[in-house]
């Protein structure tokens, strides 16, 4: 499956022939460091097996080695860095050089930035599910494969300004003049003057003494942008308009769109974006799409992430959701905890749904408690899902189109894993360090006390 790429797989040597005028990396960094022990822990081999199906075998250059692009694409989602900043820090770091599989340490980037573009495109979400599998399956089986799990939905933001009609119609003008100065058409009139003055008449338009000229500002943008596309529309040739008859169909939608019309366009460049409303006082729409995601109630490891295209209803999620945890653990839980949001649906896929609801006194005490307990529970996913968007890159999805969705969802969740592994090893790291120590402490007592 190469998917009309012209690059071969690029193996790290495992047993390289040192320079004796160069000092290896793990001469001079610690190795109970916790990236140097997740490190250890990841299967290399099992990644490079299952991602090399995505690089051709037989043909053209090498690529950068999997190892490499890979170790990057994690440290970047675990420390939340762009893709120009990870690979300048990874210049500066030897544990960030060390965990990507490098003897030496280097003192150049070991790829350009577009690389990671060009290998998220390459391995799409099927390959970030295999990351995803990867970060769940360095925890403990019975961490993974509990009995109770808790799922939740949230819109992901794409990066696209605040969509106004108005806007919206601006920038068709903007295209259409691009368009005609690339092609070297001349427009009958630019409305250049016209539009900049409209424009700051139609501002603060629900001020009371502003609103009637602002509406009719309005009305004036959206006639000119008709104008405009409708000219440039006529002087073009066949050939010309096949070109960008992607981009028209789409300034045909705008310029019909009603304000209480169905499936509006919210954005030239990411035209399926969803208006979703939140229900929330404080901010009541978000422009993106809907993912979800599944959490173990013990361990807390986040074992699904799914981003979805279409904006529906949460209890339809699940299915997919519920078959991803099967795909990823191998294993099916017993019964998912959700909120009222998924109302309707009891048994999927021979799971439980459980459901906050009224609480019948006649059930007895014990049923009651341990109902409350469970709802109680199934908030531990609301931080969660806070964390992957404040920590993990999800707060703003700056990847295109529904691709980019759902890499950015599959890839936010694997960035968690691999962060709480870090912790964890940090953390038995610290306990060793602790016992060595009060061993020593305990021993020099001992001996005092003797003599």
């Amino acid at each position: 499956m190469c998917k009309n790429l012209v690059e071969m797989v690029q193996k790290i040597d495992k047993t390289p022939q040192l320079n004796m005028y160069k000092t290896p990396l793990q001469h001079f960094i610690q190795e109970n460091h916790k990236l140097v022990l997740l490190s250890k822990k990841i299967d290399w081999d099992s990644l490079d097996d299952q991602l090399s199906v995505y690089y051709c075998m037989d043909n053209g250059r090498p690529g950068v080695p999997i190892r490499t692009v890979a170790g990057i694409l994690m440290l970047k989602r675990m420390f939340d860095e762009s893709d120009e900043s990870v690979i300048d820090r990874w210049v500066e770091n030897p544990y960030w050089q060390y965990f990507c599989g490098e003897t030496y340490f280097q003192h150049e980037p070991p790829f350009d930035r577009t690389e990671l573009i060009k290998f998220r495109k390459r391995i799409g979400d099927e390959g970030a599910e295999i990351l995803l599998k990867m970060s769940i399956h360095l925890f403990p089986k019975k961490e993974i494969q509990e009995k109770e799990v808790l799922l939740d939905t949230t819109v992901q933001e794409k990066n696209i300004t605040y969509p106004t009609d108005v806007k919206l119609q601006k920038k068709i003008v903007e295209k259409c003049r691009k368009i005609a100065k690339d092609e070297r058409i001349q427009l009958r009139q630019t409305y250049r003057k016209e539009l900049k003055q409209l424009m700051i008449d139609q501002r603060f338009h629900n001020h009371p003494k502003r609103k009637k000229k602002a509406k009719a500002a309005a009305r004036r943008i959206k006639v000119i942008a008709g104008k405009i596309y409708r000219d440039l529309y006529r002087k073009l040739d066949e050939e010309q308009k096949e070109q960008y008859k992607k981009l028209f169909k789409i300034f045909d939608k705008i310029l019909a769109q009603e304000r209480n019309g169905k499936n509006k366009i919210y954005s030239i460049h990411q035209p399926h974006v969803k208006c979703i409303a939140k229900g929330k006082e404080a901010k009541k729409y978000e422009f993106g799409n809907k993912s979800s995601f599944v959490k173990t109630k013990k361990s807390g490891i986040i074992v699904g992430a799914l981003a979805f295209t279409e904006n529906i209803y949460d209890g339809d999620t699940l299915s997919p959701q519920l078959v991803q945890i099967e795909r990823l653990t191998g294993k099916m839980p017993k019964s998912g905890i959700v909120d009222r949001g998924y109302k309707g649906r009891k048994n999927i896929e021979g799971v439980k749904i459980i459901t906050p609801g009224k609480l019948v006194k006649s059930a007895g005490r014990y049923f009651i408690q341990k109902k409350r307990k469970q709802f109680r529970a199934r908030a531990g996913i609301e931080p969660v899902i806070s964390h992957l968007k404040s920590d993990y890159r999800m707060w703003r999805n700056f990847l295109l189109d529904e691709d980019g969705d759902k890499l950015n969802t599959i890839l936010a969740a694997t960035g968690f894993n691999l962060r709480k592994m870090l912790q964890r090893l940090e953390a038995e790291a610290m306990e060793i360090f602790v016992s060595i120590l009060n061993r020593i402490i305990f021993y020099k007592i001992r001996i005092k006390f003797a003599a």
